[in-house]
């Protein structure tokens, strides 16, 4: 199994329970558990192959994907029912799938020789697009677009510690654990302590 392939399979794994979890929150049988936690898993990867024309998109090429979102569909499911806040578990877990699914957009982007601004574009795409269908599709406020959080500034951030790691230490595993590791704090520290960056706010009429 490829570095990839993992990063991939853990993505797919993690973001496939969150699919799983909006779908118990709308209260979906299980076909609709299954439809969601796919698109959500599938979602980022399946964009990022298509941008960079890898033919055929990785869960065509193997179906291990699809067979691992509809478990973790059936899973949740069974087991919805015992978490006392689906919402808070769908965040939390959606911040881990998030620095683990940029991994694997810049790992990608990496290995066909992409530049720096396609490596960081496919970082972002591939940790971003899986939750934001998830959000569309299950009618709520996509979680990238929240007010004061950072999301897409945790990826972008992310995917440049990967660079910078991969540019100064010939070392994969320390690049793609500098991505995972800073994604994931400044995620996890926007939900946790409110950090964030300054937003637009209009000023008040004049006169």
């Amino acid at each position: 199994m490829t570095v990839l392939t993992a990063l991939d399979y853990a993505a797919v794994l993690v973001f496939a329970l969150t699919g799983a979890l909006a779908a118990s929150r709308k209260q979906l049988d299980l076909v609709g558990f299954a439809f969601l936690a796919s698109l959500t898993a599938l979602g980022g990867g399946t964009v990022r192959d298509l941008l960079l024309d890898r033919n055929p998109v990785f869960w065509i090429a193997d179906p291990t994907p699809l067979g691992i979102a509809c478990g973790a569909a059936v899973l949740v499911f069974f087991t919805a029912h015992l978490l006392e806040s689906r919402q808070t578990v769908l965040t939390w877990l959606d911040a881990l799938a998030l620095p683990i699914a940029v991994a694997a957009g810049v790992r990608a982007a990496s290995e066909t020789g992409q530049s720096v601004p396609i490596v960081l574009i496919m970082g972002i795409a591939t940790g971003c697009f899986g939750g934001l269908l998830r959000d569309i599709v299950a009618n709520e406020v996509p979680l990238l677009i929240r007010t004061g959080k950072l999301y897409v500034t945790a990826a972008l951030t992310g995917a440049g510690a990967y660079l910078v790691v991969e540019a100064l230490w010939p070392s994969e595993a320390l690049a793609l654990a500098a991505c995972i590791v800073t994604c994931f704090a400044l995620r996890a520290g926007s939900l946790r302590y409110g950090w964030g960056l300054p937003v637009y706010k209009p000023r008040p009429p004049r006169g």
